[in-house]
């Protein structure tokens, strides 16, 4: 992950810390969001979409199911985005 992609997961991970009151210590970059990781539901991915289009620029709207694999995951998609912001809030 090179650090642009970094600064971004950080970003999401502190994001889902505070919003989605998970401990932060919990949150890696390569733990599932959904299922057995974190254990995260639907209404949770609309918190998710709703966050990084806020944070980013970034629509996550009709993305792919793989892109909220993990924080590592979604990261890349966010970075690789052309709508990506990197200081939008």
């Amino acid at each position: 992950m090179n650090a642009k992609q970094q600064a971004v997961a950080d970003r999401i991970a502190d994001y889902l810390s505070e919003n989605l009151r998970l401990p932060r210590e919990n949150i890696t970059y390569d733990i599932p969001l959904f299922g057995d990781g974190i254990g995260l539901d639907s209404v949770d991915s609309l918190e998710i979409i709703a966050g990084m289009d806020l944070l980013f620029g970034v629509s996550l709207i009709g993305a792919h199911d793989a892109v909220f694999r993990d924080i590592r995951t979604l990261s890349e998609y966010i970075v690789n985005n052309p709508d990506f912001k990197e200081n939008i809030q």
